[in-house]
């Protein structure tokens, strides 16, 4: 028997989108992706917000996102069975605005991993039966201002450690284990050495399936041993009016064929989101064709090893300026002017860039740092 698992990326229920998930309106928000989502066998996604009563933002570094909790009827309406929440916003409203989401998400019949009260739960995987296969799910998050802790609510840390604990722990609890990492760089096409190095890591370690979210632009994948990574799927339903950009519209959908053998095949579904009109939409067969064309170049060329690592150093070359603008503590204005002048350059000698590469690549130098600014920021 086969199993059909669709996974879909980033889901905030905003802009013109935010009505059409308060009244689960299915064809608004799918359109003719609806048959694809009602012939999966399980349907897996991630929820970028939390679903709140009231607002209740924390201090953070950017923006903080809340939805109505009428909007997980166009959650269900879609037909969305497991929802992930280890990610770098579910935490954007504090502890209550967690709990309000895995409240309204378990009256609705979802499923939520990936935070919870603390680490412990934060980490649970999620099992679900589907025919005579299990499946598991496990979803992590790289750390931002929304990470579980032993005594505190928040998202599932992405720690290879930990990582490796819990699937060895579980793993007669699963026979294909699907993980969602919400992680890489806004708007990177490519993994990091870093973050390549750690996806097949986890194949290795015990994962089916590893997809990474959070870029906000279609990537990448590649097969790697027994398993299937997936470097950024793009976002699905996500409508920022100051992101009219082609990635910030164009995704895929992830499919994965899975045989009772624990082997799978892998298929992508490319969609329009938020683009001229509210809602999701398949591409037309000849953009369908050049997307999928331009996804199996950028997946080749991952597969050199001095490809990933000589664009990832032209990539944080480009970063240099905005950088070390936010090492100084700039706002975005002087950010931006700096970009303009480069004025850093001078800002900073080479001893102390020496010194400054020192304490964040030093591993206890780092964590005393990230506790430094952890207790006092």
């Amino acid at each position: 028997m086969e199993t059909t698992i669709l996974v879909a990326g980033d889901i905030c229920p905003i802009g013109r989108n935010q009505d059409l998930f308060a009244s689960g309106d299915r064809a608004g928000l799918l359109g003719d992706l609806s048959p694809i989502f009602y012939a999966a066998s399980l349907v897996v996604a991630n929820l970028e917000c939390p679903l709140i009563e009231k607002q209740s933002p924390i201090r953070k570094s950017g923006r903080n996102i809340g939805c109505p909790v009428q909007c997980v009827g166009g959650l269900k309406a879609m037909g969305v069975d497991i929802a992930g929440l280890a990610n770098n916003h579910i935490m954007d409203h504090g502890k209550a605005g967690l709990r309000t989401t895995l409240r309204v998400l378990r009256d609705a019949g979802i499923t939520a991993v990936g935070a919870g009260n603390n680490a412990e739960d934060a980490a649970k995987i999620v099992t679900t039966q589907n025919g005579s296969l299990t499946i598991g799910v496990l979803a992590v998050a790289e750390r931002e201002f929304s990470i579980a802790s032993k005594d505190t609510s928040g998202a599932n840390p992405c720690d290879p450690i930990d990582f490796v604990k819990t699937v060895r722990k579980h793993k007669n609890t699963f026979e294909y284990l699907l993980v969602l990492l919400h992680g890489g760089i806004e708007y990177y096409p490519f993994p990091s050495p870093r973050l390549q190095k750690l996806c097949r890591f986890m194949i290795e370690e015990g994962a089916n399936a590893v997809i990474c979210q959070h870029s906000h632009c279609p990537g990448c994948y590649e097969q790697y041993q027994h398993g299937h990574i997936v470097y950024g799927q793009g976002n699905f339903l996500f409508d920022l009016d100051a992101r009219k950009k082609q990635h910030w519209n164009q995704g895929f959908l992830v499919g994965l064929r899975v045989q009772k053998e624990r082997t799978a095949d892998a298929f992508f579904i490319p969609y329009l989101q938020s683009f001229l009109q509210a809602g999701a939409r398949r591409m037309a067969p000849k953009e369908e064709e050049s997307f999928l064309n331009d996804l199996e170049t950028r997946s080749r060329l991952i597969l050199d090893d001095g490809f990933v690592c000589d664009t990832w150093r032209a990539f944080c070359a480009s970063k240099r300026d905005t950088y070390l603008s936010t090492l100084r503590g700039h706002r975005r204005l002087v950010r931006a002017l700096n970009k303009l002048t480069h004025f850093t350059n001078w800002q900073y000698s080479r001893d102390a860039l020496t010194t400054l590469e020192n304490v964040v690549r030093c591993e206890s130098h780092l964590e005393v740092l990230n506790t430094i600014l952890s207790d006092f920021a």
